[in-house]
């Protein structure tokens, strides 16, 4: 039976890969869609699919616990799913997929101040490394792409304190909630919003439905929506459980390598100097989770 402390590091390699890839489904689906549309029809497909498989799990959440599942489904679900969106019609999925890196420093900081969750000294240097390196990769891009409007980058950054609050909302205030109940109840709360917000998108007029790119933006969406969202995201709120709010956002470390991975497939250009900036992530990553007195 595998252990707790090696069950956690296969979720977060299992993360990496799945979330990874996220990125670049995004840009695939953006050619048939658009980001609103993109945004509402990935959160209504995967509650349904949640729904399905999980719908049970909901008498897991008490009524003291709603509020904060609630909660939890807008700011690590909705909201970023529509930021990224709106990103990714301006910059690459690589540099998407590097600037969510930035999650572990807001988790920290986060963490401390609004739910007094101490860090380490060996964590703060890691994250600082990790960033770091993250910052030699944006650098590194902007050089490559100069063409690339980087102010939709701020979109990314927004986004990644929303799953900073996020993961210390599931470790200091769900831990009796169980991970499936967790992300149906999150997708009970979001789908709402979403139903009210796609008849105005310009889902169902006739220039979207019948354009060349529905179909396949389409089943990138539904990929997405099954692997992105609902399997990653129960394994997720499980990640945080068994382990820290800092650990389980560490997988943003890992999430650049896999996405600059799909983006040379795709035709985005990578170097090795960002190759370089990326054994630095990973270096941060293992800081991060050195042990060490706390601070």
């Amino acid at each position: 039976m595998v252990g707790v402390q090696n069950r956690k590091w296969i979720y977060l390699f299992l993360l990496s890969m799945i979330w990874g890839t996220s990125y670049i489904l995004i840009k695939k689906s953006l050619k048939g869609f658009s980001p609103v549309q993109l945004g509402t029809v990935r959160v209504i497909l995967a509650a349904l699919f949640l729904f399905i498989i999980g719908f049970r799990s909901i008498r897991t959440i008490s009524k003291r616990e709603w509020p904060w599942v609630a909660l939890s489904g807008f700011v690590g679900s909705l909201i970023p799913m529509f930021l990224f969106a709106f990103a990714q019609t301006e910059i690459d999925s690589a540099v998407a997929s590097v600037l969510n890196s930035l999650v572990p420093l807001f988790t920290l900081f986060i963490g401390f101040f609004a739910f007094g969750i101490n860090f380490t000294r060996n964590q703060l240097f890691g994250v600082i490394i990790g960033l770091i390196g993250a910052t030699f990769l944006i650098f590194f891009g902007s050089q490559i792409n100069p063409g690339q409007n980087y102010w939709y980058t701020g979109l990314v950054i927004l986004a990644t304190m929303c799953y900073a609050t996020n993961a210390n909302i599931i470790k200091s205030k769900l831990q009796n909630v169980s991970a499936m109940g967790i992300a149906v109840g999150n997708f009970s709360a979001i789908i709402v919003p979403a139903l009210l917000i796609l008849p105005f998108s310009g889902f169902f007029s006739p220039g979207v439905t019948s354009g060349p790119n529905f179909w396949s933006s389409l089943g990138y969406i539904v990929l997405l929506c099954i692997m992105g969202t609902c399997v990653a995201k129960v394994m997720f709120n499980r990640l945080v459980q068994i382990s820290s709010a800092v650990f389980s956002v560490s997988v943003t470390y890992l999430i650049p390598l896999v996405g600059i991975f799909w983006g040379l497939l795709d035709g985005e250009v990578f170097k090795f100097q960002q190759l370089l900036a990326g054994t630095i992530i990973l270096l941060g990553v293992y800081l991060v989770n050195k042990k060490k007195t706390p601070k």
